[in-house]
């Protein structure tokens, strides 16, 4: 039996190649357009850090990450989310140390063990970037601001910008003790997960597609109940300053995140155009992660990621195209062994002069050679036989006009080289 890719896995082929290059040249321009410079981490890292930063109580150490023991026995995951990996990586490099705002971008695949679906893979890639240093709504606001600029870039419309806070540390705290006050006598009545949930992290029940738990939570208190002065003013400078960059926003009041080091501002870009499966991308502020990896020091961030096969989804779905396939600048026809020798050596300083070619390799008549030259959408066909040999010359063919010339075969490389 033929062998095939894991479930949940994809071969990201030839014909896909190019769009998932234009998205991340997209991503790469906004980043530099705002100061942030690229990080790569490891795709293993050492379990206790997702254990550490994510939470033992979230489903994405409870039932998604790819664990094992390695020959020396120590415990290692591949990778489920990158912003843990960044703070590791920013606390063992002593990054702060060299400036106190650290703007960072990210690119690159993780893994999961979910359910797949459409947009939703086992191994798939996100784009991201985290601004750390800066405990102010402005950090939050330009974060925002460069994913929704990224969205634009990419020419992308059909989506919508939630936002909404988790407070402070003792607004959270508060407004998590009142959801489990306000729940705990409805827990029969839950789901399973959201029961589950109710003891190690009940925020995450605001967020169930279940339609008994929506049901269920149609009545339940509002987070801005709970907020104290400085959580509510803080809320208040994010959205003042999204309406003067004229961001449309609206405030979801259900909008959570489910992993522990989330504080105050929290969002999500999503479109209707997907199905189930609605989100983009979001994120949010975490005062709190650099202390729970050890951190003696207090380093507030924000950052966001964003699901490149969602967005790759969308851009199919408003019929935008990018990265779209080009053909070669030179297809070099060779018809007999000593032409081909030629092509060889045309080939080579072309290629040495920035040109892209190819060439035959199968040795085929010239009818089969311009009929994979036109499959190939090269823009200019050169051909070489016996004939063209004993004039001297090589025959450069246009292939969208048809017009044809001839260069000396001696100079051919230096006049197809400015072409």
């Amino acid at each position: 039996m033929q062998i095939q890719y894991p479930k949940g896995m994809q071969d990201i082929l030839p014909s896909q190649t190019g769009m998932w290059q234009a998205l991340e040249d997209i991503c790469r321009s906004a980043s530099a357009r705002y100061g942030y410079r690229e990080i790569r981490t490891p795709i293993l890292e050492k379990t206790e850090l997702f254990v550490r930063g994510v939470g033992e109580g979230t489903d994405i150490v409870g039932k998604e990450m790819y664990s094992f023991r390695d020959q020396g026995d120590e415990a290692l995951t591949l990778r489920p989310e990158l912003t843990a990996g960044v703070a590791r990586a920013v606390l063992q490099h002593n990054l702060m140390e060299l400036s106190g705002t650290q703007r960072l971008w990210y690119y690159g695949p993780l893994f999961r063990h979910e359910r797949p679906q459409k947009g939703r893979y086992r191994q798939f890639y996100q784009y991201g970037a985290e601004l750390l240093g800066s405990p102010y709504p402005e950090s939050d606001v330009e974060v925002i601001q460069l994913a929704y600029d990224i969205l634009r870039g990419l020419g992308l419309s059909e989506f919508s910008l939630k936002i909404n806070t988790l407070g402070n540390a003792a607004s959270r705290q508060a407004y998590r003790d009142t959801l489990v006050s306000f729940l705990t006598p409805l827990a029969d009545k839950l789901s399973a997960e959201s029961r589950n949930r109710l003891g190690k992290n009940p925020l995450r029940i605001l967020d169930s597609k279940d339609p008994g738990d929506r049901e269920l939570l149609a009545d339940v208190p509002r987070f801005g109940d709970v907020l104290d002065e400085e959580s509510r003013s803080y809320f208040a400078a994010v959205q003042d300053m999204l309406t003067a960059l004229d961001i449309s926003f609206v405030v979801s009041d259900k909008l959570v995140r489910g992993l522990d080091y989330y504080s105050h501002t929290v969002f999500e870009f999503s479109t209707d155009k997907l199905g189930a499966q609605d989100a983009l991308g979001g994120g949010g502020r975490y005062d709190g992660l650099f202390e729970q990896l050890g951190s003696k020091k207090k380093i507030p961030g924000v950052g966001f990621a964003a699901g490149v096969e969602r967005l790759l989804l969308l851009l199919q779905e408003e019929h935008l195209a990018i990265g779209k396939e080009q053909g070669p600048d030179f297809y070099l026809v060779g018809l007999d062994d000593e032409s081909r020798a030629i092509v060889i050596k045309l080939a080579r300083d072309l290629r040495l002069a920035g040109k892209s070619v190819l060439t035959d390799l199968q040795r085929r008549s010239l009818k089969a050679q311009m009929k994979e030259a036109d499959k190939a959408q090269a823009l200019t066909v050169v051909i070489i036989g016996e004939a063209e040999r004993v004039a001297g010359i090589v025959r450069v063919r246009n292939m969208a006009t048809g017009e044809q010339v001839e260069y000396s075969i001696d100079t051919a490389a230096v006049q197809l080289g400015q072409l």
